[in-house]
Order: structure tokens, then C-alpha cells, then sequence
């Protein structure tokens, strides 16, 4: 189990055993192992394939003036370009994923500070993927920077005010479930 997912009654229930394991592709960004497995109904799974990805962040950043800070850019595996949450990936010298959550933001928008809270985990295809994507809020950032971005990247930054960001949801503007979540539970605990 993914040690920042938090654990509940009854998730040990119904364990497959691991009969065989290999690896099929290693890469920094992403891993595949295949599996042999055998259920606790006794059948067996000959090829069972686990895609080992790193800890994703994503942040509901707001501004002092309860302005939504959105990225847009493109996504070549849906070819669509799209707003999102600032979001990225925890990379080994991030101490935690706040401090990749902390890091991301700058990057990518050149806005930080503002007082901080994990809003919560989740995993992103839990039948398949060992990573989990932690979300935060980040109240009363501000622009400190310019953008850092790398240079296979291509963001622009936008505000929105909330109730713009709610009617985009609500009209499946935003493509990434990963986002969807946190918004739909963001906007449940702080309606307009």
C-alpha cells in the first residue's frame, strides 16, 4: 500500500498473492511490471500489468483576492489544450509532497506563499498505478517570480474568480479527473 494514502478498516481484505513479478520498462517517469497473481477465489491471473509512477501534486491556489489561479496548456495524449490546476510530480529531492507542491507552483505560475493545506489523496487508476496524487489549497499566494518552466513546456497562467472556475466545472471544461476531484470537493466545502 502506498504509504501516503490513508489506510481504513477492511484494506486488507481480498489480497491477490504475487506469484511472479518482473519489470518490462523502467524509466524515470514511468515503470511497468507484469505479475502473475493468484486470487483469493483460487483462480489464477497469468499477466497482470502495475504501472509504477512517482507521487503527483496538484494545488486550488488563491490569491488575496480569492482570485483561482489556472494553467493552460496542451495535452498530446487527449490532443486538447486545456485549464488546470497548477500540478506536477514529487521528484526526489522534494522532501514531502508539499515542498513539490511548494516547488511546482513557482514553477510553473512564479506565484507562492500563502498559508497551505493538504485537501487530500487519492489514487489515479487504483486497479492498475501504485502512485497516489495529493492535493492541496493554497490561500493568498502572490506573484514572487517569473515562471520557471523547463524547456519541453509550454504554460500560460490565468485567474479566474471562483465562480468562474465553478461554471467550468460544471461544464466539463476541465479534462483531468486528477483536478475534477479536488475542485468537486473544494467546492463542496466552500460553496459560493
Amino acid at each position: 500500500m502506498n504509504p501516503l494514502l490513508p489506510s481504513f478498516p477492511g484494506d486488507d481484505e481480498g489480497r491477490w498473492k504475487v506469484l511472479t513479478s518482473e519489470y518490462l520498462f523502467q524509466r524515470p517517469w514511468m515503470t511497468v511490471r507484469r505479475q502473475r497473481m493468484l486470487l483469493p477465489n483460487g483462480q489464477e491471473h497469468p499477466e497482470y500489468y502495475i504501472l509504477e509512477y512517482p507521487t503527483w501534486v496538484n494545488i486550488i491556489a488563491l490569491t488575496p483576492d480569492d482570485k483561482m489561479l489556472l494553467v493552460r496548456q496542451y495535452r498530446p495524449a487527449l490532443d486538447v489544450t486545456r485549464y488546470e490546476l497548477c500540478a506536477g510530480v514529487m521528484d526526489d529531492t522534494d522532501a514531502s509532497p508539499m515542498e513539490a507542491a511548494w516547488r511546482e507552483l513557482l514553477e510553473e505560475t512564479g506565484y507562492g506563499g500563502g498559508e497551505w493545506s493538504q485537501l487530500m489523496v487519492i489514487g489515479p487508476n487504483a486497479s492498475a498505478m501504485t502512485n497516489v496524487s495529493v492535493s492541496f489549497i493554497a490561500h493568498g499566494v502572490t506573484k514572487v517570480s517569473c515562471q520557471h518552466l523547463e524547456n519541453t513546456e509550454d504554460i500560460s497562467v490565468h485567474l479566474f474568480t471562483r465562480k468562474e472556475v465553478y461554471d467550468m466545472l460544471l461544464a466539463g471544461q476541465f479534462a483531468q479527473a486528477l483536478m475534477v476531484a479536488p475542485l468537486w470537493r473544494y467546492f463542496a466545502e466552500h460553496p459560493l
